[in-house]
């Protein structure tokens, strides 16, 4: 703290409440400085991109997993070379520090997205004896966060998810292009390890949820909403009802729940809005399926994230309006230094 004397010249005083500003007594060591509070979001990505990797080198080395062992490092590769392009032609555009600017930790922490989102699509895709299919859903993915921004509370964030979107357009463009096959995740495994596999997923992805992402509301209303789905479709539309509900039991149910639609940064904070979320995607894909449409999990997911973007984009003037016109704008708040 300081204290101005006449003539302008600044003196410090010490704050009697301030631990670290009082003086040590003799023999000890002066207390150290409050540890800054941790990143939840660069914990979470940590933990996620960790899960990703790991489940996808066992899956290659032992689970069986059809896709060439080339497929996940060419498109991680790919991906890192693209997101590095884009940030910096977008930093030199906004006068801004680059993001993955600062040292080895800064440039790890910025590609951690990228590395997922070509994990996904390594994962999730199924392109038969071809590399480009997973190429081409990366750089989708990748360019999609540099493409389709809103602006919300000051800051620039793009708002539709992109593994999803990465994977929806490649099956949609083009439609030899499939998706992994149920047995993929456990084609080498028989037993109890059939059991032991979902249930690892999906304990290890509910803990990361609920103690850093947060999500656990999204979740729950997305399980809750696809059952409910399932079970309107069967009394409704004479569905068989076990078929319905039969891809809550596989692996890519799981992968999609936990590690899918709970990306931080394309869903609501607010509990309230994260169930609104969960719901919509459950509410969609069961009409998209009702039109048999194919691979409605990625097709709901997308036309959510759309909904959700028209939602940031006209709650603005909706609070403008309410506001008056003579209410005055409040400031932007600065552009972060990360995107």
């Amino acid at each position: 703290m300081t204290t101005t004397q006449p003539g302008g010249i600044q003196h410090a005083t010490e704050r009697p409440d301030d631990p670290a500003a009082r003086p040590a007594p003799p023999g000890q060591e002066p207390p150290a400085a409050a540890a800054p509070p941790k990143d939840k979001r660069i914990m979470a990505l940590r933990m996620f991109a960790t899960s990703i990797t790991v489940f996808t080198v066992i899956g290659h080395l032992f689970l069986g997993f059809e896709q060439s062992p080339i497929t996940p490092i060419v498109a991680v590769l790919v991906g890192y070379a693209l997101d590095l392009i884009l940030e910096t032609l977008d930093a030199k555009a906004a006068g801004r520090t680059p993001g993955y600017a600062g040292g080895r930790q800064r440039l790890i922490d910025h590609l951690l997205p990228t590395h997922i989102a070509g994990l996904a699509c390594a994962l999730l895709l199924w392109g038969n004896e071809s590399l480009w299919p997973y190429l081409f859903a990366v750089t989708i993915a990748v360019s999609s966060k540099y493409l389709f921004r809103l602006t919300v509370r000051g800051k620039k964030r793009h708002f539709l998810n992109p593994s999803n979107l990465g994977i929806a357009v490649t099956l949609a463009m083009f439609p030899w292009v499939g998706i992994s096959p149920p047995y993929h995740f456990t084609n080498n495994s028989t037993g109890t390890i059939d059991w032991l596999i979902p249930l690892g997923i999906l304990m290890a992805g509910t803990m990361l949820n609920a103690r850093l992402t947060g999500r656990w509301p999204l979740i729950m209303a997305w399980v809750t909403g696809f059952a409910a789905q399932a079970v309107l479709r069967w009394l409704i539309l004479d569905h068989a009802l076990v078929a319905a509900l039969l891809p809550m039991s596989g692996v890519a149910f799981i992968l999609f729940t936990n590690y899918m639609i709970t990306d931080p940064g394309t869903t609501p904070s607010k509990h309230r809005n994260q169930m609104v979320f969960g719901f919509t995607t459950a509410a969609v894909y069961g009409l998209l399926v009702s039109f048999h449409v194919v691979f409605g999990l990625f097709f709901a997911l997308v036309i959510t994230c759309m909904l959700r973007g028209l939602v940031l984009l006209v709650t603005p003037w909706f609070a403008s309006r309410g506001g008056g016109a003579d209410a005055p704008a409040a400031p932007a708040a600065p552009a972060p230094s990360t995107s």
